[in-house]
């Protein structure tokens, strides 16, 4: 990690590191929200994929993975959940669009509302919160944005629109750098 990105997470690590338990969403993504960070803090973790939107490990602890994830034009997740963790993320550059889920009375899921985040938004999720985040904007345009997981995400559960199929994916941290899922 360079020192620049060292210097501008430094006080977002310290919090990380300190916990020894899950922590409350709200005071999560307040401290994500107090960084003063932009594209070029992270340059080193910024890397694509043609197959999918890429997950770049910045730093792990015993309670987080903090990430950057990268988004080519018109690439998606899939629907999840967050299995067990909180997540706060920042946009650092792009339009994020989150769509939002539930579960039908059939046991379905459907879209409830989608809406778009610039850059400096931030979005927190809790575990049983479904969505599906996607880079929709016009043109060629990439996303870039930044993920707090606490505890580390180990598991997200996927769900599909056209059954009742539910999946489990993996969030396997030595795959974090490969083509997205």
């Amino acid at each position: 990690m360079n020192t620049v990105t060292a210097t501008v997470l430094e006080p977002l690590f310290e919090y990380l590191n300190g916990l020894q338990a899950r922590p409350a969403l709200a005071e999560l993504a307040s401290q994500v929200s107090r960084l003063d960070i932009q594209c070029e803090d992270v340059a080193d973790f910024i890397r694509f994929s043609e197959r999918g939107y890429q997950r770049n490990l910045v730093k792990a602890g015993p309670w987080y993975n903090l990430l950057v994830l990268c988004w080519k034009n018109g690439q998606r997740s899939p629907i999840h959940d967050h299995k067990g963790s909180v997540c706060a993320l920042r946009v650092l550059r792009g339009v994020l669009t989150e769509t939002l889920f539930e579960f039908t009375p059939n046991g379905h899921v459907k879209a409830l509302m989608s809406r778009d985040f610039g850059p400096g938004s931030i979005v927190a999720s809790q575990d049983s919160d479904l969505h599906q985040v996607s880079n929709l904007q016009p043109g060629t345009a990439d996303l870039v944005t930044l993920h707090v997981y606490a505890p580390a995400l180990e598991f997200m559960g996927t769900y599909s629109l056209t059954d009742r199929t539910r999946g489990v994916e993996p969030m396997l941290m030595e795959f974090a750098a490969a083509g997205g899922i």
